[in-house]
């Protein structure tokens, strides 16, 4: 990441305040096919169902990346859910190949998390200009083959607007305890989410259509505030502090902005 501008925070005037409702969404739908994610494949196809049944709606457009060492496109931008959930299927037999996305980098593990994720913002995301764009990731957040890394994966949703969402579903040992891997795959989701201004929930523990529910209103309704600045267009990074005056209320945002022409 460009080096950052570490000036003291300082409080700025508000230029500009209103609350955007009902937004057409652009959502890309990441699944995780990788070795550690083979007992969740049924759970991952039942839950990204009801994702699609109860948030997408004609207005809304989606695509599906299935990966594990090789980024799949499953199916392309739809409106429709069914379309959607087939391509996802397809796609799980051996003998049906999706097409690729991104470089065909030579890959000798086989989880390529951050580049799923980099490449669905940089190559689909970020071509879309209209209304709020958003990943929904189901994965445990572990990666052994990526050519980019968790930084790079934060930058690309920050430069582009692309707020992350991580559902987390973590194959633990048999005592139920979690592995050093376990806690830096969910450390790792919790970070993407939280600086690109989403949320993670744990797949096992939360009620996900709850979850889905939360995810759908905090994109379809939030508030855009813009204040007057003056750095530097030269690409560094402006972290930037929300608080609210009165106690109980929990901001959603992404830590900061790139400065830009």
């Amino acid at each position: 990441m460009p080096a950052a501008n570490w000036s003291p925070i300082s409080t700025r005037t508000i230029s500009f305040f209103a609350r955007g409702e009902d937004l057409p969404l652009t959502l890309g739908l990441i699944v995780d096919a990788s070795g550690s994610q083979e007992h969740f494949v049924r759970q991952h196809d039942h839950d990204l169902g009801i994702f699609l049944k109860d948030v997408l709606t004609p207005r809304d457009r989606a695509f599906v990346i299935r990966f594990g060492n090789h980024l799949r496109l499953a199916a392309d931008f739809s409106s429709n859910g069914s379309e959607l959930i087939d391509g996802l299927k397809k796609g799980e037999k051996k003998n049906q190949e999706s097409p690729e996305i991104g470089p065909r980098d030579y890959r000798s593990e086989g989880t390529a998390f951050y580049d799923s994720l980099y490449y669905a913002t940089t190559l689909k995301l970020a071509k879309i200009d209209q209304g709020r764009r958003a990943i929904v990731m189901f994965s445990d957040g572990e990666d052994n083959s990526s050519a980019h890394n968790m930084m790079d994966t934060i930058e690309a949703a920050q430069r582009e607007n692309v707020v992350i969402f991580g559902i987390r579903y973590t194959e633990t040992r048999k005592n139920g305890e979690w592995t050093a891997r376990n806690k830096y795959g969910a450390s790792v989701m919790t970070r993407i989410s939280h600086d690109t201004g989403g949320s993670d929930f744990d797949a096992q523990a939360d009620d996900l259509r709850t979850s889905f529910r939360e995810i759908g209103e905090q994109l379809r309704s939030s508030y855009e505030l813009a204040y007057h600045a003056n750095p530097l267009a030269d690409g560094t990074f402006h972290k930037i502090v929300i608080r609210t005056k009165k106690e109980g209320f929990t901001v959603l945002t992404k830590t900061g902005y790139f400065s830009r022409d």
